[in-house]
């Protein structure tokens, strides 16, 4: 397992401050570039949201020397594989391609890094402002349920927080971008100095780091990156929203404040999420979907991101089951975790479950790419494979039992949705 998760790579700092990890793996002819912008939704601000994912959609829209819809086709044709995704605390771009295109990969992506800005007008603006305005209808506003994670985010975190606001921005912020804007935000944040590249695969070391020098040295960086200020998370009261919405069954969320990523108590959290709702004989499904049948379906998940934590609880109602019913039994669940404890058997079966999948998810090189930009960004290591494992594997049955009672035993949002009448 260690010789597995301890890995040999390159770590190079460009002079204009773009780091680059390299990691050679030869086992198969491909390659894997994961860039990461450090920028996501939580760099906004109130009145100018949604930026961050709109520039998932712009960065794709060409740049001075590579046509609109030409990236993806260059990409495509030479067999890749590519997307992009945004976050709150990040934004990242990826290709995977036979390791013969490593080369072409990296002119694209110099050329959108350093030269976006002349391709940027008002016509592709108000395109992908149309775009974005669609999938926001789409997927949220006209989506059954999908205004939830929103409303609870948005009541969970204060206006001056930088997750209140959804990632894809509320919709009289997109609608109101401005080109001015658009560029200014390109200028500050997609900076070499606020980037990290992965290159992982078939590659040679000194070979690698040359094409990459030769596309991206002599791009400039911008001024200083603006600091996020983060205001103390409490919530002093509970917090109960109801929302109506084009569903035919109601639906209870229930979110608590907890750990940031990495922190050692959000393993702990992860834990518990599995004990109780990540299989057919986990406590939540167990006792509400099969023995009571008063529940279609529960999950419990921890999210952790850079600034904050949120622990939710999800649980969709059965036919003529009330919510009240749900939220009852929900409690009962948590007072005896609370009160005492979990079994050795639960925390070996939980952690069994999150290694599995974790190592699982290794075999595939652009996850691998992506999980080592993620300890490069946050955690400065990019070989942090056993640093992250072991977070959990010094877990006992103290710690889970801990942390729900000092997270779940405080202050929430519920949010319950229910058919329109």
């Amino acid at each position: 397992m260690e010789h597995i998760l301890n890995i040999d790579y390159k770590k190079i700092k460009l002079s204009n401050g773009l780091e680059l990890i390299l990691y050679k793996d030869n086992s198969l002819p491909i390659v894997s570039v994961n860039i990461w912008y450090k920028v996501g939704s939580a760099n906004e601000r109130k009145g100018k949201t949604g930026f961050a994912h709109l520039f998932e959609h712009m960065m794709f829209q060409g740049s001075e020397n590579v046509p609109k819809e030409m990236h993806f086709r260059y990409i495509q044709e030479a067999g890749g594989t590519l997307n992009g995704s945004t976050s709150n605390d990040r934004t990242n771009y990826y290709e995977t391609v036979p390791s013969n295109f490593l080369e072409m990969v990296l002119w694209l992506e110099s050329d959108r890094m350093g030269f976006l800005l002349p391709s940027l007008n008002d016509d592709k603006l108000k395109n992908q402002k149309e775009v974005v305005m669609n999938e926001r209808r789409q997927r949220y506003d006209n989506q059954p349920y999908g205004l939830a994670w929103e409303l609870i985010f948005s009541n969970l975190f204060k206006e001056n927080h930088p997750y209140h606001w959804p990632v894809i921005g509320w919709m009289d912020d997109i609608s109101n971008f401005r080109l001015d804007d658009i560029k200014e935000f390109f200028k500050t944040y997609y900076s070499p100095s606020n980037a990290s590249m992965v290159i992982a695969g078939d590659i040679d070391y000194d070979e690698t780091e040359s094409l990459v020098k030769k596309y991206f040295d002599e791009i400039p960086s911008s001024n200083t990156i603006p600091k996020i200020v983060k205001p103390e998370v409490n919530l002093t009261e509970n917090i109960f929203i109801e929302h109506p919405d084009n569903v035919e069954l109601s639906r209870i969320y229930l979110a608590w404040h907890s750990p940031k990523l990495y922190h050692q108590e959000d393993a702990a959290l992860d834990i518990l999420s599995t004990v109780l709702s990540g299989s057919k004989n986990s406590r939540l499904y167990k006792s509400l979907v099969f023995e009571k049948q008063i529940a279609q379906d529960v999950t419990a998940f921890q999210y952790s991101g850079n600034y904050d934590g949120v622990f939710v609880i999800v649980a969709t109602a059965k036919p003529d089951v009330s919510l009240d019913e749900l939220k009852k039994n929900i409690f009962i669940e948590l007072i005896n975790v609370y009160s005492n404890g979990i079994t050795e058997h639960e925390l070996t079966k939980a952690k069994n479950n999150y290694k599995s999948g974790y190592i699982f998810s290794l075999q595939d090189q652009a996850m691998m790419a992506d999980y080592l930009n993620n300890y490069n960004c946050n955690l400065n290591e990019p070989n942090s494979f056993l640093y992250d494992l072991n977070r959990y594997n010094k877990l006992n049955t103290e710690d889970v039992r801990f942390n729900a009672e000092k997270y779940l035993s405080k202050n929430f949002v519920e949010l319950r949705i229910i058919p329109k009448k």
